[in-house]
């Protein structure tokens, strides 16, 4: 039985998992809308809003220090930099607190949407595209 255990395993490892986590949240901050698996969209929403909130608080907060303690939270659950096609570096904790958060000041939670893309061609897996609102 499954009674009260939280989270997907995925069929991956916990090391295998939790960088895949990791790699797909900081793919939708950059992003702000990716493709990927109904299980995968459903697994990752709840980290992706989290983090968005941590975002809030620390922009909200009145104390400095706790500021830079959501900056340095949100940094050790992400993939920090991000590097462009063009060989740029992008931070993503400074988009997260710069232009993420303050879009969402205002609203109480439900930062993320998904939409159904119907089965992938190749194993009749069901797409979603998870994206910002």
């Amino acid at each position: 039985m499954r009674h009260r255990v939280a989270g997907k395993k995925l069929n991956r490892s916990s090391g295998h998992r939790r960088a895949l986590f990791r790699n797909l949240v900081s793919a939708l901050i950059y992003h702000e809308r990716i493709e990927t698996t109904e299980a995968k969209a459903e697994a990752i929403r709840g980290h992706a809003e989290k983090l968005i909130t941590l975002a809030k608080r620390g922009l909200a907060a009145s104390d400095p220090a706790y500021g830079v303690h959501a900056r340095r939270l949100a940094a050790a659950r992400l993939n920090r930099w991000v590097v462009t096609p063009e060989g740029e570096r992008v931070d993503l904790v400074k988009k997260l607190f710069e232009e993420i958060a303050p879009r969402y000041q205002n609203r109480p939670g439900g930062y993320t949407r998904i939409v159904k893309l119907g089965p992938r061609k190749g194993d009749a897996a069901p797409m979603v595209v998870l994206e910002l609102v």
